[in-house]
């Protein structure tokens, strides 16, 4: 049985790769599944909190700062391990979920789709007091996009850390540069005791482009986590099982 693919997992805010591998259980879902999960860790030395610098100008773009750093250390991973090439994803929380998207639109080619949980879109600031600005939900910038990226978004509707604006603000910013038509539907339900809305946008042959969870009740934490790691809470989807799925198992709509 050969690897099916690469997950990377970007840490946020005062966490380790440790504890975020203990509190999205994403290690279990990488046993299961045979797919590789490589967790980068953010040297203090590089920012006080251990946060990924995703509103530092130098750090938001393609060959620069920690985006080339992330992209080196993801293909020696994809190197080492044979790992196939349309099968290597990323995701992250917070500060990781925002790195995650700056990840998916600078190295499209690489990431082939994006998991952002709790995050803001790229280019949303540019440096410490737009990021706070950008978190509370006030008037985010965003970088342009040419082309879409596939990706899944989770966020609670409870979160007081980052606004649950930035999570539509990176569904917008995914969609750039798709398709002019594309359908869109819309479900609400219920998982691990907590209700959801969860909107889903096809590309133009029905394949899902983006999914964009909103947990009702969440604060600013990985919904269905581990209550072993920091910023989780156990209540609500499995945002890890459901990233999986997306990843590897995109669905189709057909037309009716």
């Amino acid at each position: 049985e050969g690897i099916t693919g690469l997950v990377v997992m970007l840490h946020g805010c005062t966490q380790t790769p440790e504890d975020f591998a203990a509190g999205t259980g994403m290690n279990a879902l990488a046993e299961r599944h045979r797919f590789v999960v490589v967790y980068p860790q953010q040297s203090r030395g590089d920012n006080a909190q251990s946060c990924w610098n995703w509103f530092s100008r130098g750090d938001q773009m393609r060959d620069k700062g920690e985006p080339a750093i992330l992209a080196g250390l993801t293909c020696e991973v994809i190197a080492r391990h044979a790992i196939p090439g349309d099968k290597v994803f990323v995701s992250g929380l917070s500060a990781g979920a925002a790195m995650a998207v700056i990840l998916g639109g600078a190295y499209p080619e690489l990431f082939r789709a994006v998991g952002a949980h709790s995050g803001l879109p790229a280019g949303a600031a540019k440096d410490v007091p737009s990021a706070f600005s950008a978190m509370a939900g006030r008037e985010a910038g965003s970088a342009p996009r040419t082309a879409p990226t596939r990706t899944i978004v989770f966020h609670g509707d409870a979160d007081a850390t980052v606004h649950p604006s930035n999570g539509a603000g990176i569904v917008r910013q995914a969609l750039e540069g798709g398709p002019a038509q594309s359908l869109q539907t819309g479900a609400a339900g219920a998982a691990g005791g907590r209700s959801y809305q969860l909107s889903t946008t096809y590309d133009d042959v029905g394949t899902e482009a983006v999914e964009h969870w909103v947990v009702e009740g969440l604060g600013h934490a990985w919904s269905g986590g581990q209550p072993a790691g920091s910023y989780t809470d156990p209540k609500g989807p499995d945002a890890s099982a459901e990233m999986v799925r997306f990843f590897f198992n995109p669905s189709t709509r057909q037309a009716g």
